[in-house]
């Protein structure tokens, strides 16, 4: 389930984005992706940067876990590089999420934040950062 996601184009993405995670479509993710896109995450308490869509197919390999997810969307924020003047098809997104899942079996909740800087319509940049862990911690 997704709450508060906007009728855009990035709402769109985003919603597809969610769907194929709960598909666990590696390789439909993939294809949102540039190939020579960077995702650099935090879930695991400790940075961990991802290069190209053989590095990004590993990170998503933890998706496979993933089941009953609930993402609550908390602020939005996008931009539509054509529309402020930027003729080199840049868009990007900023989003706040409160998140519930089961993973082997245990239900949990985290709040997460995802930025994506998109250059004519792929990720080239994903910033998957973590801001409350499962067990209550801070980043």
């Amino acid at each position: 389930m997704l709450e508060n996601v906007p009728a855009t184009p990035l709402g769109d993405m985003f919603r597809e984005h969610i769907r194929l995670l709960l598909a666990k479509d590696i390789e439909g993710l993939l294809d949102q992706y540039s190939p020579t896109a960077i995702l650099i995450s935090s879930i695991e308490k400790v940075p961990k940067i991802f290069r190209g869509r053989e590095e990004l197919r590993q990170h998503f390999q933890g998706i496979l876990a993933i089941e009953d997810l609930v993402d609550h969307v908390g602020f939005w924020g996008e931009f539509n590089g054509a529309e402020t003047g930027h003729a080199d098809g840049l868009t990007g997104l900023m989003i706040t999420e409160g998140i519930e899942m089961t993973v082997g079996g245990q239900k949990m909740g985290m709040r997460f934040a995802d930025s994506w800087v998109l250059r004519n319509g792929l990720i080239e940049i994903h910033f998957a950062g973590m801001v409350q862990f499962p067990d209550g911690s801070l980043s």
